[in-house]
């Protein structure tokens, strides 16, 4: 009995040496995912969004995470296209999963709500798609950082494409230029058209109309016929996808006319959703301002790297969504979330030995990347704490993109144009002088 004894407990100390090491379980970085997957922001670019950001983190986590270690978990949470539904679930996200970060989401109807609540709970709120300046501007947020460019940039961009390019309306100066400025009435559609409306006025051009809607109404004629009324040039439209689509077809409806419709992201950036909704007759030439979608950016631009990285993005996203050329919002999606994960996330864990909502908040403010150097196009550098929009990326910016032919192509500021603006519509669109 001594020898068997013996022998069991040789055994059981030579056990550790052949079972697996206690603890060696991988470790994980959870970040919470709140997107609008279903309702009506889904097609109009939030599900694209959402699918961008998995696949940037499905890339990191097949290279062996974080620095080949830290596995990013997503834990992902549907916002419904609703601002109480989307604060209850970031709620659950924070106290419930504990996740030191929350990113999305689409809609500027979301985003300023839940900037606050994570805030207030000390929580990272790293912003992919929402624009509006509300989100950042004068709340001195320690815990809310942006990396895309700002609503008003969108408003003033899409009026700073017509001050170069008056003399094709058959103009002597931007003043002649007569400007419909319509918005949904929610703090996406408010914050573009304060940019429109100010830039409008820097260069003189003459305001024939401006107005808001509910993104929900169910009939824009009245509005419609405002615009045939005043005779615009040029119609400067914020909206969202449905909205969208029935303006469009109450636009065709009613004999609207004009020389260019531009729209400001949301909807307007899904030319080929608008398309199969409308027809191609409707939607060629439609105007879109956004960050350019990464197949259209000129990658010999863009520093080393950068192509293979697109190139490798593109192709997941074909392989599990069968879109060669995605909208621009599953690039915001990828590249945003690719800066978060592979720029800020390694530093963080590099300086302070840890992913904590106070490391990523403090590795964060550091981050200092060039232009050329992101999925994006653009650099970032965030403004700090004191700054009147402090957590938003002062080196991001959005660029004029025409739908021509079933093709998107760039057609502002000049350093990326792809093709001449088509200016004014040309005689074969429906909403063509």
């Amino acid at each position: 009995m001594k020898k068997i004894t013996v022998l069991l407990i040789i055994a059981l100390l030579a056990l550790p040496t052949f079972l697996p090491t206690v603890g060696a379980a991988e470790k994980e970085v959870k970040v919470g995912v709140l997107f609008s997957i279903t309702g009506p922001f889904a097609p109009a670019g939030a599900l694209a969004g959402y699918r961008g950001s998995l696949i940037a983190m499905e890339m990191i986590n097949d290279k062996g995470g974080v620095l080949g270690k830290y596995k990013i978990r997503p834990i992902t949470a549907d916002a419904q296209s609703n601002p109480d539904i989307a604060i209850r679930e970031a709620e659950r996200l924070i106290s419930v999963e504990h996740v030191p970060i929350v990113l999305g989401d689409y809609s500027s109807s979301i985003g300023v709500p839940l900037a606050p609540i994570c805030e207030k709970n000390k929580t990272i709120f790293w912003v992919i798609i929402a624009i509006s300046d509300k989100i950042v501007q004068d709340r001195h947020q320690k815990y809310v950082f942006r990396v895309q460019p700002m609503g008003s940039q969108w408003g003033k961009s899409s009026v700073e494409f017509l001050n170069e390019n008056y003399e094709k309306l058959g103009y002597k100066s931007p003043g002649e230029i007569k400007v419909a400025v319509i918005h949904e009435d929610g703090p996406y559609g408010v914050s573009v058209s304060k940019g429109n409306l100010e830039r409008v006025e820097r260069y003189g051009m003459k305001v024939v109309l401006k107005e808001g809607y509910a993104h929900t109404a169910k009939d824009l004629s009245s509005l419609i016929l405002k615009l045939k009324a005043s005779d615009p040039d040029v119609i400067l439209h914020t909206g969202y996808f449905p909205d969208i689509v029935l303006f469009f077809r109450q636009a065709r409806e009613l004999g609207l006319r004009t020389n260019a419709i531009i729209g400001h992201g949301a909807g307007y950036a899904n030319f080929l959703l608008l398309e199969k909704s409308l027809g191609r007759q409707i939607v060629n030439y439609t105007y879109n301002v956004d960050p350019a979608p990464a197949q259209i950016l000129d990658v010999k631009k863009l520093e080393p790297g950068m192509d293979r990285l697109i190139a490798e993005f593109l192709r997941r996203y074909k392989e599990k969504h069968g879109e060669a050329d995605p909208p621009t919002h599953a690039t915001q999606g990828f590249g945003h979330t690719w800066i978060l994960i592979n720029e800020v996330l390694p530093k963080a864990i590099e300086k302070y030995g840890e992913v904590t909502a106070d490391t990523v908040r403090m590795t964060a403010r550091e981050l200092d990347i060039p232009e050329g150097a992101t999925p994006c196009g653009y650099g970032v550098r965030f403004a700090p704490p004191g700054h009147e929009y402090a957590g938003q990326d002062l080196r991001s910016y959005p660029v004029v993109m025409q739908w021509v032919s079933g093709k998107v192509e760039i057609v502002w500021p000049g350093s990326l144009k792809t093709i001449e603006a088509k200016l004014p519509l040309p005689s074969d669109s429906p909403f063509a002088k």
